[in-house]
């Protein structure tokens, strides 16, 4: 699965603005900062044993991967605003389906939507793709990775608000 596969996706325009601010933040303050820890931790002196060094590297390294991560998910996102509340699934909805007898709630749309405590499903998903364009009280299924058709009722479907 390639960056864009997983990167691209439905963000309200809030979303969009948050991660285009930490972008802007990492690849300007962000990127100075960790060049002056590296440049004062390598003045002093051997870089074999010096653990400063090698920790703002993998600061580093890790701020590198952010960046190339936003700036994928920038480009490729559909920017959209908050769905109407009429009950049919679409991205940036909050979602509320039944599956095997259990409820589960999760946010539609790519996962930077949402803070971390709903679980998202791409559109691009199997479970997003079923249940995209469904109304509440609609039955529809999707085929689970081993084959399996999946039952899913939706019970709720409203408008994520971050």
């Amino acid at each position: 699965m390639t960056v864009t596969e997983t990167a691209a996706g439905f963000l309200t325009k809030e979303a969009y603005d948050r991660l285009k601010a930490e972008l802007d933040q990492l690849t300007g303050e962000g990127r100075l900062n960790i060049a002056r820890k590296i440049e004062e931790a390598r003045e002093e002196g051997d870089l074999k044993e010096n653990g400063g060094y090698h920790a703002a590297r993998e600061e580093q390294g890790k701020m590198e991967a952010r960046i190339r991560q936003l700036q994928e998910l920038l480009h490729n996102a559909v920017v959209g605003e908050t769905p109407p509340d009429d009950g049919v699934v679409e991205p940036g909805m909050i979602v509320t389906v039944e599956i095997f007898g259990d409820k589960e709630t999760f946010v539609l749309g790519n996962r930077e939507i949402a803070d971390g405590d709903l679980q998202v499903f791409s559109e691009k998903s199997p479970m997003g793709a079923a249940v995209n364009g469904k109304a509440v009280g609609d039955m529809t299924s999707y085929e689970a990775p081993n084959g399996k058709t999946i039952e899913v009722k939706i019970l709720k479907a409203k408008p994520y608000t971050s």
